[in-house]
Parts: structure tokens; sequence; C-alpha cells
């Protein structure tokens, strides 16, 4: 029984073309509607490819790699103290990176993987990696915890993200940084890979910078710093030296602003430096000093003689003692007065002062300023002196201008402070007097004041470092309104049992001002080789007179202390 038509479907109502147009347009409809439903599908398997396979998964791979005690837990790390100049200026500090480790045991396909993440980290070998990724226990079963690259870049560390493996996480850890490079690398010195002190202060202060304390403060001025390195590296491509020190030092303090060693090395590339680069000439070098010893036998004698200025002593010809001879690189060939024999630097005269004062009185004296033992500074790259053994009284005439005993620069510069500042012995320090605590925790204290020539010595021992810059072997470190004193020094490098005329040491320090010192500045360049500018001479005062005087011209405005 049919239907009457009122109650018939639309389309039974059609007939012919118009129900095939009708049947038609519903195709297209499911057809339409079906394309959407997979457009929406890939929309949404996209932005669950974003937030999770590519955010989550990650995170979850990191987790269970941590579950493996392949990571530390999720917290802070404490980082070692910085280190910072005497105005706060950063010399180093650690810095919290990811290193890359992987559980092999969670990696089933190491090949793939060694290949991606060789394809994104820059240096990455394949061989090495997948030799990593295999690694196995005494009983042949992968081990759970690999290091495959430490102080990942966070570029580095996104890409490996990327790549989604599991078993591949990371563990927080920390690298050391020098923000100044090379220009403190000898004093600041640098670190392992495991964060300890390996050399300069990163070494001997290694507990002090101890994770979670207060920065470490040093006395250097990182302006004056930049300075002398720069000063001392014209000296030595001037010469066409081997290397060389600078160095300039509070004379009442012995505080060290600045202190250079050349050749010097980029603390972040140490496999990259060779041992050369790695010696500190200024605390571990050990040199026959030359005529800046004069300094401190003149001082011995005017002391104990309590002799005058006018004694004359005769220099018309050289020493012979047994098969060696005593000589002056000038002779002047007559009587010279102590100010003469200081001013003209004459080995002569020196030693007949050192063999008035006696050996047992001289090596008192040099004992007392400091030049006969191991200096006291916090680094432990300190050399011991080297000393006559057994020392005769040829050796106390030749120790008087600077052979026969050798020391480190920074002995030979305190020692010049001490005679600077009065007589007070100088303790050279590399720390703010309120940077160091000592065993029990208290700020270290000052040590007793010890005097080792009377304040009227002193004087005179200024007047006789004036004149050789106003009058002798120094006139190129004169700074007009300054009042520079000082002493240069040249002697022959030892080979073997004598001495290598063509191989020097040229060294001068500086004093100013010399009415009321407060900074003595040191420079040494290590065999430099005349050139046409100097007229073939490679003394102290054509190598190193000039590059003081330039130093105290450049620091002077930076410190403003005469302002």
């Amino acid at each position: 029984m049919s239907l009457p038509p009122l109650f018939r479907r639309p389309s039974e109502k059609l007939i012919g073309a118009r129900r095939s147009a009708l049947d038609v347009a519903r195709g297209r409809l499911v057809l339409m509607g079906v394309g959407f439903a997979a457009l929406y599908m890939l929309v949404a398997a996209r932005a669950l490819d974003l937030t999770v396979i590519q955010g989550e998964l990650p995170r979850l791979a990191h987790q269970q790699v941590r579950d493996n005690d392949l990571s530390a837990p999720e917290q802070e790390i404490a980082l070692r103290a910085d280190i910072v100049d005497r105005n706060g200026v950063l010399l180093a500090r650690s810095l919290e990176t990811a290193s890359l480790i992987a559980d092999p045991a969670l990696i089933m396909e190491p090949e793939i993987v060694a290949k991606d993440i060789v394809r994104v980290l820059p240096g990455a070998t394949y061989g090495d990696v997948l030799k990593k990724l295999q690694r196995q226990d005494k009983e042949g079963r992968k081990l759970r915890s690999v290091l495959i690259r430490r102080n990942l870049t966070p570029n580095d560390q996104y890409n490996i993200l990327l790549l989604g493996h599991p078993g591949l996480g990371f563990r927080q850890e920390e690298r050391r940084i020098y923000p100044q490079g090379a220009l403190t690398s000898h004093i600041v010195g640098f670190v392992n890979v495991d964060g300890k002190g390996l050399s300069g202060i990163e070494r001997s202060m290694d507990s002090i910078l101890a994770p979670g304390r207060q920065p470490l403060q040093t006395t250097i001025d990182i302006r004056l710093q930049h300075i002398v390195r720069r000063e001392l590296q014209k000296a030595i491509d001037d010469f066409d030296a081997i290397g060389g020190i600078g160095a300039i030092m509070d004379v009442n303090t012995g505080e060290i602003l600045a202190a250079v060693s050349a050749p010097d090395f980029d603390p972040h590339e140490i496999k990259e430096s060779d041992k050369e680069a790695q010696f500190n000439r200024l605390t571990l070098g050990v040199y026959e000093m030359g005529s800046t010893f004069k300094t401190f036998s003149i001082a011995a004698y005017l002391e104990m003689k309590n002799a005058s200025m006018a004694q004359s002593f005769d220099a018309r010809a050289p020493i012979s003692v047994g098969r060696f001879k005593i000589s002056d690189f000038h002779p002047e060939n007559r009587f010279l007065t102590i100010p003469e024999i200081f001013m003209v630097s004459s080995n002569i005269g020196a030693a007949r002062m050192g063999e008035a004062v006696g050996t047992a009185a001289l090596k008192d004296f040099y004992r007392d300023i400091g030049l006969l033992d191991k200096v006291q500074i916090e680094l432990d790259e300190v050399s011991k002196p080297l000393v006559p053994n057994p020392w005769r009284d040829l050796d106390t005439m030749v120790a008087s201008y600077g052979h026969s005993v050798a020391v480190t620069p920074i002995q030979t510069l305190a020692a010049m402070s001490t005679i600077a500042n009065g007589g007070i012995v100088v303790h050279p320090t590399l720390l703010m007097n309120d940077s160091l605590p000592d065993k029990n925790g208290r700020k270290k204290d000052g040590k007793a004041e010890i005097r080792v020539i009377s304040a009227q010595t002193a004087h005179r021992m200024r007047q006789l470092l004036r004149l050789v810059v106003t009058e002798g072997t120094a006139k190129s470190a004169d700074v007009a309104g300054f009042q520079v004193g000082g002493k240069t020094g040249t002697a022959d490098k030892k080979e073997g049992r004598g001495y290598d005329e063509n191989k020097r040491l040229s060294s001068f320090i500086g004093v100013f001002p010399m009415d009321a010192p407060r900074y003595a500045v040191m420079v040494m360049v290590d065999e430099p080789k005349g050139n046409k500018a100097s007229y073939g001479f490679a003394t102290g005062g054509w190598v190193a007179a000039p590059a003081v005087g330039r130093i105290i011209t450049a620091m002077v405005p930076v410190l403003k202390f005469l302002a």
C-alpha cells in the first residue's frame, strides 16, 4: 500500500534528472565532510607532535635518564666563587651549563642515534659517539650513564632535544670562564674539567673558592694590567726578545696592581698552549738580576758603615780574583764616589763596597730584605732563590753587582720597594687584606713591621735612585712632573759554568714619586737584541727603562693619585 504524496520523502517525490542531481550533491557533501575531518586530524596530529612528542617526551626521557642516576636532581648547583680585581671587575666566573649524557640501555638503534648526534653537534665524530653509546660494564651489560659532550651551547641543547631520542638527557654542570682571557692567565690560572684549580690563584686558593663563597678580590687593577702588558709586549717586539715580565707594586702595602709574564696563554684553551707560555717568569723564573742588586749592596754599605756619600773607591782597573776578573761595561778608569758608582753602574765600585761590608754581613742583609728565601705570596708557582754554596768571598763581591745569586723578579721588586718606602720590609701580596680568612675564619692580619735600614739611609738611597734617572743610565724613564727614580740592570745569562754574552736579561725598576714613593714599576726583557734605534745596544737603559717610562705615563691618569 503506497503512502499518500504528502507523506513521501522529498527524494521519492523526484524522478528522473532531478533525483539524479540530488544524489550527486549528497555525495559531494559527504566527500567534503571527509576531507575536512582529515584536515582537522592532520592539524591535531601536528599539535600533538609539537606539544607532546617534541616537548613532553624529551622531558620524560630526561626524567628517565635522571631516574637512572645519569644526572643530578633538578636544583640549582652551587657554583665556584668568582675572582675579581680590586675594583670588582670579573676575572673568573663559573656558569651553569648542560652536558649531554646517554643511557645506552635505552637506545635500541645506536647507529641511527650516533648519526643524528654527529649531525647536530659540531666537532662530534661518528666513531667516538657510537663507541660511547655501546659501552658495557665488565659483565657485558650496557652502561646506564655515559657522558657524550660537556658544556653544550643552548643551541646545541635545543638541537639534541629536537632529535627526540629516548635515552638522551642532560646533566647540569659548571664551566669556568675567564672574561679577561690571556691578560691575567698567569695570576688567575685555570681549572680542570671538574672545576679543580690547576694553576695560579685557582690552584692556591682552591678551597677558598669553594661553591657558595663570596668573590675573591685580588689586588690587580685590570686597567693597569692592560697598560703593563701592552708596553712590555712593545719592548719584546722592538728588541726581538723571547719574553719578559712587567709588574706594578704599592711600595707601602706590597699590593701587586699588575703582574704580567710573556708569553702568556688562553686559559680556555690550555691544550693549545705550550709549557713555555704557561711558565710564570715573574714568580717561577730565577735569574741573576744584574745591576739592580747594586741598590741593595750600596744600601747595606751605607747602613753598616755610616759612610759619607763623598767616599770614593778605586775603579781605575778591573779587579782580579784568581782566574776571575771583575770589570765595568763602560769603564771610567778613575776613583768613583758612591753616587758616581751608582749612577754609571760600576761593577768594580759595587764589588769593593761588598768586600768592605763582608760576606756574613752582606748575606744577612740580603736575607733580611727577602732575597735569599722563597718569597711568600698567594701562588703555588714560586721558586726558591739559587744561592752559592759554599758562599765564598768572591761570591760576595760578585753578588754585590747582581751575579752569583739568582732570584725571582717579584723578590727583586719587593726588595726595591723596601728600600723606597723608608726601609720597612715589603711582603708582596695578590689578595686584598679583607678577602682572605685565616685558618680560624678571621681576616688575615698584616705582618709585623721589620725595619732593615734607617730612614736616613733610605733617604740617601732615594737620592741615588733619582740620580740614575736624571743623570745616569735610565734617562729614558724620566716622566716630567713625577720625579721618577730607579735602577737599571743588564745581566748575561748563565750557560753551563759560564755566561753567554749574546744572551742577557735587561731590566729596570722605577719608583715614583721620589719625594714620597708610592709605586714601583718593573720591566725585565729576556734576551733582547739591539736594533738600529738603540745603536745596537740591548741594555736595561735602552730596553726596559723606556718601557717603564711609558707605563708610568699611562698609569698616572688612571690612578689620579696625585690629583
